[in-house]
């Protein structure tokens, strides 16, 4: 490949969990406010819509997808003429199954490969986009507008590989998701405590557990955690990270004025952390079950109602949370706190990392016909394509009312109450991954915004017990409860987490090594007794060590600061 090196790094983009966040960010701003130009059009080219169908291969699980048989998918297909034959990830990202193409040539027409996109490029599987884009998708050259510099895969290899979807452009977060969840039952109970540092949650926890040791005939659980896999990370030792006022950096911490990069494990106050929730094992607070249970059996405790607190984010008990409201008991379903170790520490969830070129879908050197593709994708970016795909279709999924797009009451409540099957049948927010799209907090030429979710909505699809939470804790959205990104300066590297290494390399072996010792010894120093906690912990950072993470870290240090000059345009 030209100018690769085994310092050449994929600008690869999160999450969020849905979706996961992933790696479970509650989320950043870096609104461009209203767009009033018209919306683009190549109107040189005869539109085809011929029958066509793509295959496609997403490292993202999508259980509601229908293939294109929900109402917004048939309508794509009718303004298009495309079909997409699509394959997605079960779980773990796919990494497997990418692994197989990259090696064996046999590709998809498009991809969404998230981290592991590196070894499709280094394979050469993959076209490079900058003269489609050019000469044939005007939709997405407007909506990317002066992040296209972004888009190029590296300082070395200026070619452009993939169309971030998972970026929201523009997009401001007006709600979290994500953080320490408490019953709001619970809360109501006990009167709407404070909940603050993790003191206070677990004092909330430990006070209602003495109060109802059974829920519904069942022992109550006060906290599980979901440590299924690649779940640990977001609901065991991402938090570590998360309530010591640092931002999400996947695996590691990056200090912000000299860039170095360590395993955010390291930090003397995550070591706290954890120290916290060996004291929630050690007194009967944390599930006994949490590392041992399957991602399935997590959500069968919660979809009981008797679990009183999650950390984690929204998505990641999202069916759960709604089959308790549809079983008539959303009391039972969750508020969120930012939640601290002490109460001098600033939760840095909602710190900016501005637009995050990176993860998106790409076009693979087995497409017959790549212009086509390119030509769907960019309908997808247009006006039109991001109302459906966020909307839906208009007088079936939302009226015009004095000018502005609205989801009627039936609608709304299908939505909120009966999800997976309203996605499902609707098709409403399955197609996101396929082009680049606004982020919530942008308008559409008609003064519309371009996502169904900003504060008015946000607050219509609240339950009465999550309406009534809030009153009491003076918030009109779980956001209100978190710093302001704007008491916090813009991250010049973005996020760390979305940098990529050489397949193959030293580095990658060695960060596996560091991966499989600390998803051994974290549930250990948790499990174990409190007297030998430090023995266990600092057993584990001397075991990265000889296990090569400094090495390993100063090479990504090299990395963050690639980054940042190429985002800086030096």
């Amino acid at each position: 490949m030209k100018g690769r090196t085994p310092k050449t790094f994929a600008m690869l983009l999160l999450a969020s969990a849905l979706l996961v966040s992933a790696c479970g960010n509650n989320g950043a701003s870096n609104n461009t406010g209203e767009t009033n130009e018209p919306a683009a059009t190549n109107t040189e080219e005869k539109v085809d819509t011929s029958p066509v169908t793509f295959s496609f291969f997403g490292a993202d699980a999508s259980p509601n997808w229908n293939n294109m048989q929900d109402e917004v998918g048939k309508a794509i297909t009718e303004k298009t003429g495309v079909t997409i034959n699509a394959e997605f990830a079960v779980q773990g990202g796919g990494q497997d199954k990418i692994a197989l193409m990259a090696a064996s040539g046999d590709y998809p027409d498009m991809i969404f490969a998230k981290g592991d996109i590196s070894k499709m490029v280094d394979a050469e599987a993959m076209i490079d986009l900058t003269d489609l884009i050019e000469e044939h998708a005007p939709n997405l050259k407007k909506v990317y507008g002066d992040y296209m510099d972004r888009l190029p895969y590296s300082s070395e290899d200026r070619s452009i590989y993939v169309l971030p979807s998972n970026a929201h452009v523009g997009q401001t977060y007006f709600d979290s998701s994500g953080g320490f969840e408490i019953q709001h039952e619970v809360l109501k109970e006990l009167g709407y405590p404070e909940v603050k540092t993790l003191e206070d949650y677990e004092n909330v926890l430990q006070t209602y557990y003495d109060k109802h040791p059974t829920i519904d005939g069942q022992p109550t659980i006060p906290l599980t955690l979901d440590a299924d896999d690649w779940r640990i990370m977001i609901t065991v030792t991402n938090p570590a990270f998360q309530s010591t006022g640092a931002p999400d950096d996947g695996e590691y911490y990056i200090n912000p004025e000299t860039f170095e990069a360590q395993l955010h494990y390291k930090r003397p106050e995550e070591k706290e952390y954890f120290r916290w929730l060996n004291h929630m094992y050690n007194i009967g607070l944390l599930d006994k079950n949490t590392f041992v249970q399957k991602s399935d059996e997590y959500k069968a405790k919660i979809a009981s109602g008797r679990v009183l607190g999650l950390i984690d984010q929204e998505w990641g008990y999202a069916d759960a949370e709604n089959a308790l409201k549809a079983s008539g008991k959303p009391e039972r379903s969750y508020a969120h706190f930012p939640v601290t170790l002490t109460s001098d520490i600033v939760d840095h969830g909602f710190q900016d990392t501005g637009f995050m070129a990176g993860w998106g879908i790409g076009i693979t050197t087995s497409a017959e016909d790549p212009v086509r593709i390119i030509k769907f994708l960019d309908y997808l970016a247009s006006d039109e394509g991001q109302i459906l795909k966020n909307w839906g279709i208009e007088g079936k999924h939302y009226v015009i009312e004095d000018g502005k797009r609205v989801i009627p009451a039936d609608v709304l409540d299908k939505k909120i109450n009966d999800a997976s099957n309203f996605t499902k049948t609707t098709g409403i927010g399955l197609y996101l991954t396929f082009s680049g799209h606004y982020g919530d907090g942008v308008l559409d030429p008609t003064g519309n915004y371009y996502t169904t979710n900003f504060p008015e909505q946000i607050v219509a699809s609240y339950s009465e017990p999550e309406k009534e939470s809030l009153k009491a804790y003076n918030a009109t959205t779980w956001k209100d409860l978190w710093p302001s990104e704007d008491e916090m300066p813009v991250k010049p590297w973005g996020a760390a987490w979305d940098l990529a290494v050489e397949e193959g390399s030293e580095y990658s072996v060695t960060f596996q090594k560091t991966q499989d010792i600390i998803r051994k010894r974290i549930p250990e120093a948790i499990l174990t007794t409190p007297e030998k906690f430090d023995a266990v912990y600092d057993g584990m950072i001397a075991e990265l060590n000889k296990a090569g993470a400094e090495k390993m870290e100063a090479e990504y240090t090299e990395l963050v600061k690639a980054r940042v000059d190429l985002w800086s345009g030096k």
